[in-house]
């Protein structure tokens, strides 16, 4: 249902802070966004792979670290506190939690900016606090209301506490293996969260696009599909933490790409498929299952490591259908409706040829296109998330759309 608007008490515009933190989607996704854009720019392009301080813990541990726990954190933050009071009827967070959620977020950040040793502890308990804040927060809803329907969300988000516990444990005890092993694994927790967001949202954009009126439900996927993707990452998870042998290993994780292809699939459904809505949602699906294809290879014996596999995962697969889900509830929360804005066809198509630049050298596909290693990719992604910032401006800052409420 599109949104509709609620009048705010008092006759004047509300302060911008106000506005934000009525909502977490209006907060937490541009924190999303701004943290996604300058984090690779940072460490690309200023401190040319290296952090501010010298740090015990390798560069590209923090820098996977931060970008999954950091901005993806954001997005997973905005998402739940915004789509789950709908799906359970309940008023969402407001204000005070949401500053506070903001607070605990921001904090870890600033001593992942910094690779600070000495902040480790306290980043640490910040991260791990929100996340359990999150996860109390659904099973209080879960029993409220009775439902089964956040059981799927309580699941990974509790994966996402052990994976996160485990990489700060590595990062303190001066364990490297463990602490990025670790947190590529928050990586594929977030892949699992991602599978079962696409699943959720793929049926009503679908629906939307296909039927502006929202008389008819022309599209109805196959039930089985609901959590197939996400079911097949749990296995394959299962088997990384169990040290199954390479070839297994490397077969589920082909499984769990194929599970995502399959969502490629669904997304075919004539000439409405180029349309951005439902493209953008293939194109998320489709990096994804292919960059698990490839770690599955890579453990195969393939000639290339896995590094290429993650990339075209974890920044292709999973910051595109960030990407997706920002621009979709962006708008149905904000009291809009689609299409999407123009100029949106831009951040997808700049964050999609800057996965393709970085995953291309590791696989010997090309060179770096110019200038320092990751260069060219650090600025196309950087540039994609600040074009869908701006954008979105208005629909995250309107006053006047403030309390409404989409599906």
């Amino acid at each position: 249902m599109s949104g509709v608007a609620s009048p705010v008490a008092g006759t004047g515009a509300p302060p911008l802070w106000r506005v934000l933190g009525d909502e977490g989607f209006r907060l937490f996704f541009p924190l999303a966004a701004l943290h996604g854009a300058l984090w690779p720019f940072l460490w690309v392009v200023i401190g040319g792979l290296a952090l501010p301080l010298d740090s015990a813990v390798a560069p590209g541990t923090w820098h996977a670290h931060e970008m999954i726990v950091g901005s993806f954190g954001a997005a997973l933050i905005g998402f739940l506190t915004t789509a789950v009071p709908e799906w359970t009827d309940t008023e969402p967070p407001r204000g005070r939690p949401l500053w506070l959620l903001a607070g605990l977020w921001g904090a870890a950040r600033c001593v992942g900016l910094l690779g600070w040793d000495g902040g480790l502890g306290l980043a640490a308990l910040a991260d791990l606090v929100w996340m359990a804040l999150l996860l109390a927060w659904l099973v209080h809803l879960s029993l409220r209301r009775r439902t089964d329907r956040l059981i799927a969300f309580m699941l990974w988000v509790a994966l996402l506490i052990a994976a996160e516990a485990m990489t700060r444990w590595g990062m303190l005890r001066g364990k490297p293996d463990l602490a990025a092993a670790a947190a590529h694994g928050a990586g594929f927790v977030f892949l699992g969260l991602l599978g079962i967001a696409l699943a959720r949202i793929t049926v009503p954009v679908t629906n939307l696009v296909l039927d502006p009126s929202e008389e008819t439900s022309p599209f109805r996927p196959h039930p089985g599909r609901l959590n197939l993707s996400a079911g097949l990452v749990f296995v394959a998870l299962a088997g990384e933490a169990l040290g199954l042998s390479e070839a297994v290993r490397g077969y589920l994780w082909i499984a769990a790409g194929a599970g995502f292809l399959d969502r490629v699939a669904e997304n075919f459904v004539g000439r409405a498929f180029f349309r951005l809505e439902i493209l953008g949602l293939a194109l998320a699906a489709g990096f994804t299952g292919a960059g698990l294809l490839l770690i599955g290879a890579s453990l195969l014996d393939a000639p290339f490591g896995q590094t290429a596999g993650l990339h075209m995962a974890l920044m292709g697969g999973l910051g595109i259908g960030v990407l997706q889900v920002l621009s979709v509830a962006g708008l149905i929360h904000s009291g809009r409706s689609l299409p999407f804005p123009r100029g949106l066809r831009l951040a997808f198509g700049t964050m999609a040829l800057a996965v393709l630049l970085r995953a291309g050298p590791d696989l010997g596909l090309l060179g770096h296109p110019f200038g320092a290693p990751y260069l060219a990719a650090s600025l196309l992604w950087s540039a994609g998330l600040l074009t869908w910032l701006w954008l979105y401006r208005t629909c995250l800052g309107d006053a006047g759309q403030l309390r409404a409420r989409g599906c």
